[in-house]
């Protein structure tokens, strides 16, 4: 315990890797805010200058840009109306809203108190129940992620803004082109027509920068004339009250973003939207309607996929087995290193377990520090005339796109999901939905292909299933559930209507 606690402190007692560490949450605030430039791209680029460092300073700068991308996406969610990550998607419903009545920033004070709190709910799960937590995520078979992809689609309705079946529609579609290109299983091309530049599909982030980004700008031209909201920045840190307010919400949703984050191949994303799902769900008469700036909405997302963070790492140092995109590119460094992830790692190197958790923990309150210095310039953006900062967007959201894959083609797909987002926006079909559907697509079909080519019963693989595995009848019985709080019985006992 004590030799434990020495490589605890080793991060706290280095000033280069509490430089490096700083750096790359500074960093990573800035690069998540820019649609395109996620934190996968930062810390994949971060490896080839890393390759001849140390494995601790290494480790610091790719921990601190992780962490600071995660939060740097809601930033241009909360004033622009356009996430910086499929992540911030949720936190742009209300957070937009919000800036729009010139409380941006009280928003961003908000999200960033909580970022704490919930950074530090997932390096004590980290610390404390890694290999319990990473046994547990290692019994969910094809089957449960499958219906896991499932409760992910029954949240399009949720998300649709006040019309589900126009959400359904666009979730709908959204699901339909997820499956351009080759078939994972077969390989057989979907969907291409023939066209070669079809057969690796239509990333998903290309087609987030254009449903959020371009179309946003093309919208907002319409009332370039419109004068931009004053925004109030005399009380950015919320108060006790406050905070205690918004508590129960903050652990319930840090504590699913952790649980979320072990299950490999998910991560904040899908965290961010079970968490704004469940808030919407069970918070009783609040202050402000959801979808016009509710707080609770920004609440439980960015606790959501803060807290994924930690739980991100722990398959991947547990059990070699990565959580999330950007802890399969750690990985990668660790092996370029020498080290080997996995069951061994705590017993070979365990002050390198022990310095990755305090590392999330310096990361985390730099982040905090950081994200309060930056509010009061980081709300100035949504002051600038329309007429300056749109162009700059769009700009910006071509660079971006060409970013992900060097890729022209790429940013001809992005122009076109920026007009058809323009348009549903127009007619009132929300855009969320669809990158929703881009998202889970994947995991639904490669997992619903896996189920079937296990399963001993062909005729009914998910009901024998269900008996079989009480994992598998407790997310049916989720599912069952979520279907039931949308009937006007249930909202009506529990007041939310």
């Amino acid at each position: 315990m004590t030799q434990n606690l020495q490589y605890f402190l080793i991060p706290f007692m280095d000033w280069r890797i509490m430089l490096l560490l700083w750096g790359g949450v500074f960093a990573g605030i800035w690069v998540g805010a820019i649609p395109g430039l996620s934190g996968t791209m930062a810390v994949s680029l971060l490896i080839s200058f890393t390759f001849s460092w140390e494995i601790n300073d290494a480790l610091a700068v790719m921990c601190g840009t992780f962490v600071g991308a995660v939060y740097g996406g809601a930033i241009t969610a909360i004033l622009l109306n356009i996430p910086g990550a499929p992540a911030a998607i949720a936190t742009g419903m209300e957070g937009y809203p919000l800036a729009q009545k010139g409380e941006a920033g009280k928003a961003i004070g908000l999200c960033t108190t909580v970022s704490l709190f919930a950074g530090f709910v997932g390096v004590a799960a980290l610390a404390a129940a890694a290999p319990i937590i990473a046994r547990f995520a290692l019994k969910f078979s094809p089957r449960d992620f499958f219906l896991l992809a499932v409760m992910g689609i029954l949240l399009i309705g949720s998300i649709g803004g006040g019309d589900p079946i126009k959400g359904i529609m666009s979730g709908t579609v959204g699901i339909l082109i997820s499956m351009i290109g080759m078939d994972p299983s077969t390989g057989e091309l979907r969907y291409t027509f023939g066209s070669l530049n079809l057969m690796a599909g239509i990333s998903f982030v290309t087609a987030m920068i254009g449903l959020f980004g371009v179309s946003e700008a093309l919208t907002q031209f319409r009332t370039s004339g419109a004068k931009s909201p004053k925004q109030n920045l005399t009380k950015v840190i919320p108060d006790w009250p406050t905070f205690k307010k918004y508590l129960p919400l903050a652990v319930r949703s840090s504590l699913l973003g952790v649980f979320i984050g072990a299950l490999p191949g998910t991560g904040g994303d899908v965290a961010a939207l079970l968490a704004y799902d469940q808030a919407k769900r069970t918070t009783r008469n609040p202050e402000t309607p959801f979808g016009h700036g509710a707080y609770e909405g920004l609440v439980a997302p960015e606790t959501a996929n803060k807290g994924a963070i930690g739980g991100a790492f722990i398959p991947m140092l547990t059990l070699g087995i990565p959580g999330d995109a950007i802890t399969a590119i750690i990985i990668g460094a660790l092996f370029i290193h020498g080290l080997r992830p996995g069951p061994m790692l705590m017993i070979e190197t365990p002050h390198l377990f022990w310095m990755i958790v305090s590392m999330l923990i310096i990361a985390n309150v730099a982040l905090f520090v950081l994200g309060l210095l930056s509010v009061r310039p980081f709300a100035k953006i949504i002051e600038i005339p329309k007429s300056i900062i749109m162009p700059i967007i769009i700009i910006l959201s071509v660079i971006g796109t060409y970013a992900i894959q060097n890729s022209v083609v790429d940013v001809f797909y992005m122009t076109g999901f920026g007009v058809l987002g323009y348009f549903m926006r127009l007619y009132g079909y929300a855009t969320g939905p669809m990158v929703l559907g881009l998202i889970l697509g994947p995991m639904l079909d490669s997992n619903y292909r896996r189920t079937m080519q296990i399963a001993e019963d062909r005729l009914f693989p998910f009901v024998s299933g269900f008996f079989t595995s009480p994992l598998s009848f407790f997310l049916t019985a989720s599912i069952v559930f979520m279907l039931f709080s949308q009937t006007k019985l249930y909202r009506k006992w529990r007041g939310i209507e």
